[in-house]
């Protein structure tokens, strides 16, 4: 596995098959890892194809492994952050982290895509009815 991210916060590898593992450390991890695995399930439902989906979800070493969604960009205009934040939106969640470090491109399609949503809400009025 290849270790593309290892901060205070996280770990993120890539696999050689080209899945995302991403194991939570530091403050709050549990909760910032329920969250991660809540917002994705979530968009997954929404139909939204621009985030990774969920493979596995390991509650014990607080870890999940997801799809990937492409290599990160080096950079992004301002004004195509904006407006791949706002599409997110549309999908009911809000990023909460509009950092060009969580975009990623996706080459099969040429797909800007988002990533990380340890911080990420859902939007007050499209919060799921029990």
């Amino acid at each position: 596995m290849l270790t593309v991210k290892d901060t205070l916060r996280s770990t993120v590898k890539l696999t050689f098959d080209g899945r995302v593992v991403k194991s939570y450390h530091g403050p709050n991890a549990r909760e910032r890892f329920d969250n991660e695995v809540k917002i994705l399930g979530y968009l997954e439902q929404q139909g939204c194809k621009f985030v990774p989906r969920v493979l596995e979800a390991d509650p014990v070493e607080i870890k999940i492994i997801t799809t990937s969604c492409g290599s990160r960009v080096e950079r992004i205009d301002d004004q195509r952050l904006h407006e791949l934040l706002a599409e997110l939106e549309t999908y009911g969640v809000h990023h909460d982290d509009p950092d060009p470090r969580n975009v990623t491109y996706r080459q099969t399609d040429g797909r800007f895509c988002l990533v990380d949503f340890e911080l990420a809400t859902i939007l007050p009025d499209k919060t799921p009815k029990p």
